[in-house]
Parts: C-alpha cells; structure tokens; sequence
C-alpha cells in the first residue's frame, strides 16, 4: 500500500515546492513594481524586491506581503487602493505560477 502512496506523496512535495517557488516570484514581481512607484530603481530596486521577498516569508499567506507593500506605499505617499495592491498581487501570482511551470 506504500508504493501506492509513494508516487502521490511525490508529486504533493512537488507541487507544493513549486508553489512555494512561485510565491517567492509573486514577490519579487511585486517589488520591482513597488520599486517603481516609490522611485527606485537599478540595484536599490532589486535590493528592496528582496527585502520583499523576506518580508512575506515571516507569516504563512500573503497578509505579510500586503501589509509590507502597503506600508511602504503609505510612507512614500502613493495613492493605491488596497483592491489594486490585492489585484496587483493576483495577477503577479498568476504570472510567477506559469513562470515557474514553463521551468
């Protein structure tokens, strides 16, 4: 019955390895957007896509994200509603998932 579970238990591991992946793309691609609005760019842009990325591994889901991209929208007084920061992150999310597919 193992070997039956075996190839099931793989492709679980997978899936949520590739998953993982895709959420660290989602923001990483939400910080270089971010980047941008609140004027930076070059290397203080992937600097700060990186401080992002960290920023959403301190709490399962995707409240970390959020708040850490509103908070900085806030501090440098960029009119975003949360539904866009939200649309936004879905349709990053979107974008890292067939990324990460495609290899």
């Amino acid at each position: 019955m193992t070997t039956v579970n075996a190839p099931k238990k793989k492709k679980f591991q997978l899936d949520q390895e590739l998953e993982f992946k895709a959420q660290a793309r989602r923001a990483k691609i939400v910080g270089l957007w971010t980047a941008g609005l609140i004027g930076l760019s070059g290397d203080e842009a992937e600097a700060y896509a990186k401080a992002v990325v960290m920023a959403d591994l301190e709490e399962a889901g995707e409240e970390d994200l959020f708040r850490k991209i509103r908070g900085d929208l806030d501090m440098h007084a960029v009119t975003l509603s949360d539904h866009q920061i939200r649309s936004k992150m879905a349709e990053a999310l979107d974008e890292a998932r067939a990324s990460v597919k495609a290899g």
